[in-house]
């Protein structure tokens, strides 16, 4: 029996980057041998295991064969006779399809270090073809290494291009491709992961609603002054009509912090200088966006407003007169008002009047 690490952890190591999970793969073992040795298994579909101690994942070195459409079309075959090699084959990139064992020598049969240092993301063999997961996957890598200047070759894009040709995306689940999407929107430069997928006709299938707007460039603007994922979320859909962001949202079940905030820059950005010139219409937007009852979506509002502008002056004295004008209309409340012995609509009203006039004062200054 070996034991050799694999993937990310192996990529990592090699281009200096730090790791946080490591996955391993055992050669010649059988699911009697870990077990008696203390594992536990976890995969159903295919032997994994976890370490006694450290709880990591080990995983027999296995075969897949492709036996229907999607992801989930595979037998999957677990032996001591599989080799390393044969387990490499089955990955997804050359980068990825790399292991080291315990003296740290690396096994590379499919010239991963040789494309690390050409920045190739390049695919390991046909097999690629047999997942259209991968797709995404390898426009999430681009949107990682882009910046370090790694581009996908001309023969794995061919490749992708065919799987979505084939309808092939039709069979993931909206989970996975959220996943998927959700970890490029934390990239370095998460646009282009879209335009990968723009580039092998993926965007049409999964977003046709961005093909034709200026999302892509939108979030282009914005990546480099929010790290945060809905704001970029936001930032992409921020072209779109607030009923298409939200269809949008809603195909691809985002969660509702994405979703919201998607809706609410769609519809409330557009009018946000006009509303900074009348205080009732200032408060309509506050009121929009909830923002004197809870600090979100408003301050998502705000960071992405900001980034789509790039922080130029103009927009952050902007939004510091939204907010000026928020904390003054929050100043307000009942308690004000207990010595008009005022209830119901009536109460309701003069604390509305308070605050318009309290919001007029800020936008005066």
């Amino acid at each position: 029996m070996k034991i050799f690490r694999v993937g990310g952890a192996v990529r990592d190591t090699l281009m200096g980057f730090p790791f946080t999970e490591t996955d391993w793969v055992v050669v010649g073992s059988t699911p009697q041998q870990l077990l008696a040795q203390g594992y536990t298994q976890v995969g159903r579909d295919f032997p994994v295991f976890l370490h006694p101690d450290t709880k990591e994942e080990y995983a027999l070195a296995r075969t897949e064969r492709k036996t229907g459409p999607g992801y989930h079309g595979f037998v999957v075959h677990a032996s001591p006779d599989v080799t390393l090699e044969e387990d490499l084959e089955r990955r997804d990139l050359t980068i990825n399809a790399m292991a080291m064992d315990n003296a740290g020598h690396i096994v590379d049969p499919y010239g991963g270090q040789t494309d690390l240092e050409t920045k190739r993301l390049r695919h390991v063999s046909p097999h690629f073809t047999e997942d259209p997961l991968r797709v995404l996957r390898v426009a999430r890598f681009a949107a990682r290494y882009h910046h370090l200047g790694f581009t996908v070759a001309t023969e794995t894009l061919a490749l992708m291009t065919d799987i979505v040709g084939a309808n092939e995306l039709a069979h993931l689940s909206t989970e996975r491709i959220w996943t998927e999407t959700e970890k490029a929107l934390t990239e370095q430069t998460p646009e282009i992961y879209w335009q990968v997928l723009k580039d092998c006709g993926a965007l049409t299938a999964l977003t046709p609603e961005l093909v034709v707007s200026q999302g892509v460039a939108g979030l282009t603007r914005a990546a480099g002054f929010t790290k945060r994922p809905e704001c970029r979320w936001a930032a992409l859909l921020s072209d779109l009509s607030s009923e298409r962001a939200e269809a949008v949202s809603g195909r691809l079940k985002t969660p509702n912090a994405f979703s919201s905030l998607a809706r609410h820059i769609a519809e409330w950005r557009p009018k946000m200088k006009t509303a900074l010139r009348q205080a009732e219409n200032c408060m309509t937007l506050l009121k929009g966006l909830d923002a004197l009852r809870r600090d979100e979506p408003f301050d998502g509002f705000c960071e992405t407003v900001r980034a789509l502008e790039q922080n130029t002056p103009e927009v952050i004295a902007t939004i510091e007169c939204l907010r000026r004008a928020r904390d003054e209309a929050a100043t307000v409340s009942a308690a004000d008002f207990t010595d008009q012995s005022l209830k119901g609509p009536a109460l309701g009203a003069a604390i509305l009047a308070a605050q318009i006039e309290r919001i007029d004062l800020i936008l005066k200054k």
